[in-house]
C-alpha cells in the first residue's frame, strides 16, 4: 500500500509518495510559505493532489514543525512558523478525498529511523533532528510516545540553560538556542564578527558569500577549519549535556542524531558522545546508551508520516 508523505519545515516543504516497505516512489519540493497559514494549507493539498495523480494512496500523512493536540488535528503552536491554534487536518479534509493523519515533524523522522532505520531493532530509542530548531521523538516500548495532550517529546524545549537565549517557545535557555543549526550560524556569524585568529577562514568565506549561511560554514567544516570545528563541537556538548539528563528520565538504548546538522557525522557525533558521558548520572553503574547518525536524512519526515497514516488507515 502506498501513502502520501509530507513534511513541513520553516523552509520548505517535502512530500513523497511512500511504498509500504519505506521506499521513495515520487517527490516533490516547494518553499515554505512561512508566515502565511492558510498559504501553507494550499502549498500542502497542491502537492498531495500532484504526488496521488496516477497512484493508488491510501492516505496523506502530513508532519508538521509544530506542537501538535491529542486527537492529531490541530496544530496548537509552532515555534518557527505562523501557526497559532490551526485547524489543520480540517483545511486539509475539506480539499482531500483522503484520509488525513497530522504528527509532529521529528515524531514523523524518529518513526521512520525506528521502523525502517538505525534504530530497527530496539525497544527504545529517542531522536533529536537538528535543523531550524531541535526536534525531539522518542519511542518506548515499541511506540511512539506523544502524551497526554498529545504535544510530548519537545525535547529541543528542555532548559539546559536557565535565564539564558529567548526561545521562540518564549522560555529562556532551551537546547534549541544552542544546538540547533540556527545556533550554530549564530555561533558562526560572532566567530567572523570577532578578531579571533580561528574566525579568519569564516571571515574570508563571509567576504566572498556576501553574508554566511549554512553553506559556508558547512564548506568550513569538511575543510577541518579550526574555528568551525570549534563552534560545532561547542554545539554538541549541549546535545550530548542534555542527553544526559534525557537518560535519567527516559534511559533509552539509542539516541539517533538527524537534521540537517548531522551531516557533519562523527565531528558532531563525538562531542555528543564524549558529553553525554561526563553527564551520564551513575555512570559506570548502568548500561551506556549508543549515539547514532539517521540513516533516511532528509527522507525520514515523509517516510514517517506516510508509513503512520498507512497503520492509522490500517487500523480502522
Amino acid at each position: 500500500m502506498h501513502a502520501v508523505g509530507i513534511d513541513i519545515g520553516g523552509t520548505k516543504i517535502a512530500g513523497a509518495v511512500v511504498a509500504a516497505d519505506g521506499s521513495i516512489v515520487r517527490e516533490a519540493r516547494v518553499p515554505t510559505p512561512a508566515t502565511d497559514s492558510d498559504a501553507i494549507a494550499a502549498a500542502v493539498v497542491e502537492m498531495v493532489r500532484e504526488l496521488s495523480a496516477g497512484e493508488q494512496v491510501v492516505g496523506a500523512g502530513v508532519a508538521a514543525a509544530g506542537f501538535i493536540d491529542a486527537d492529531q488535528a490541530n496544530i496548537v503552536y509552532a515555534p518557527n512558523l505562523s501557526w497559532r491554534n490551526e485547524p489543520f487536518k480540517a483545511k486539509l479534509e475539506a480539499k482531500l478525498d483522503l484520509p488525513i493523519l497530522i504528527e509532529n515533524d521529528a515524531n514523523a523522522a524518529g518513526w521512520a529511523e525506528y521502523a525502517f532505520g538505525v534504530g530497527r531493532g530496539y525497544r527504545s530509542m529517542v531522536m533529536l533532528t537538528i535543523g531550524t530548531g531541535v526536534g525531539g521523538a522518542i519511542i518506548n516500548d515499541s511506540k511512539l510516545f506523544r502524551g497526554g495532550f498529545g504535544i510530548g517529546g519537545e525535547l529541543g524545549h528542555f532548559i539546559v540553560d536557565p535565564g539564558g537565549r529567548l526561545c521562540g517557545c518564549g522560555m529562556k535557555g532551551c537546547v534549541e538556542q544552542y544546538g540547533s543549526g540556527t545556533a550554530l550560524l549564530r555561533a558562526a556569524k560572532d566567530l567572523a564578527a570577532s578578531t579571533a585568529s580561528d574566525g579568519a577562514r569564516l571571515r574570508e568565506l563571509e567576504s566572498q558569500a556576501g553574508t554566511l549561511t549554512g553553506k559556508e560554514v558547512y564548506q568550513a567544516i569538511t575543510e577541518g577549519d579550526a574555528g568551525a570545528l570549534r563552534i560545532l563541537a561547542e554545539l554538541g556538548t549541549w546535545l550530548g549535556t542534555a542527553i544526559g539528563s534525557f537518560t535519567a528520565i527516559l534511559d533509552p538504548e539509542i539516541v539517533v542524531i538527524g537534521g540537517g546538522v548531522s551531516a557533519a557525522g562523527d565531528l558532531l557525533l563525538n562531542p555528543i558522545r564524549d558529553a553525554y558521558l561526563a553527564h551520564l548520572p551513575a555512570r559506570g553503574f548502568r548500561p551506556e546508551l549508543e549515539v547514532k547518525g539517521a540513516e533516511l536524512l532528509n527522507d525520514a519526515g515523509v517516510v514517517g508520516a506516510a508509513d503512520l497514516v498507512r497503520r492509522m488507515v490500517a487500523k480502522g
